[in-house]
């Protein structure tokens, strides 16, 4: 299979490897950028473990909750220039579907598509926003969680964006749910709890943790213990409660929530980022 420059740099954007290791990773691979990936972290490449939310390269995110701050929204929509991504009609047309989205309590993004803004369901007023354009505008992504309270963050730039569901309400949660919503932000966890990772992923982390031991050259017999090692800092680095808190690193997340009790917790995440 040939591989072009183009499929060699969209690989080295995503991991940041050398360009000649990029390629010879995705010949090995026959072309596929996921396999790709793990053939470098075998390698001892250090490049992301999740990519999930990398789904587009140009686009607006907003976040919001609504007022009773029990349910919070998140929506990507991708356009395919950072010309029309920075336009502020563009985004305020954004923020005018995610109001729809936030007033309504809306679940999925085909639910979203349904519903009316000025007379039209949101999906043709996507269609329209092309029209007017002249870019392909699609609704990328659509998330939700609904807690006893939810949280919102969107970063500066409207690229990256997350919301979070705490197990309980208060006003003095205010700030521990903004921390939470800005760590993952930041952090971009795969799960909340090691017990939330999915099994392919664990199977994955361990399959990688062995052959990175294989070429430092590890005894066959403790690859499977150094993996597991692996793994556990795995769970460390990528599962939101267990992450070192980004304010003060001597404590977790389920650490710092605790502070403001006992057995606060939080329920659901969410976070969408562009490339």
């Amino acid at each position: 299979m040939k591989i072009t420059a183009q499929q060699v740099n969209e690989l080295r954007k995503i991991t940041g490897a050398g360009m000649m290791d990029c390629k010879k990773a995705l010949v090995e691979s026959d072309g596929d950028v996921e396999k790709a990936i793990d053939i470098l972290r075998k390698k001892g490449q250090k490049v992301a473990a999740k990519r999930a939310d990398r789904t587009a390269s140009e686009g607006v995110i907003l976040a919001k909750v609504n007022n009773d701050k029990s349910y919070a929204a998140v929506l990507m929509i991708n356009c395919e220039t950072d010309f029309v991504a920075k336009n502020q009609d563009f985004i305020n047309y954004v923020d005018s579907l995610l109001n729809i989205a936030v007033e309504n309590k809306a679940t999925t993004a085909d639910e979203l598509k349904a519903m009316k803004l000025n007379g039209r369901t949101v999906e043709e007023t996507v269609l329209d926003q092309t029209g007017v354009i002249g870019e392909k505008i699609e609704l990328g992504r659509f998330e939700t969680v609904a807690a006893e309270s939810a949280f919102a963050y969107v970063h500066p730039g409207n690229r990256i964006a997350s919301i979070a569901g705490l197990n309980k309400a208060g006003d003095n949660l205010a700030e521990f749910g903004k921390d939470v919503v800005m760590q993952i932000a930041a952090m971009s966890p795969v799960a909340l709890n090691k017990e939330d990772v999915p099994a392919d992923v664990v199977e994955r982390e361990i399959e990688i943790g062995k052959e990175q031991a294989r070429q430092e050259g590890k005894p066959e017999e403790l690859l499977e213990k150094i993996a597991m090692g692996k793994l556990n800092k795995f769970y460390k680095e990528s599962t939101l409660l267990n992450q070192a808190f980004i304010k003060d690193g001597k404590k977790n997340v389920a650490a710092y929530l605790k502070e403001a009790d006992k057995d606060l917790t939080v329920v659901s995440f969410k976070r969408l980022a562009l490339a």
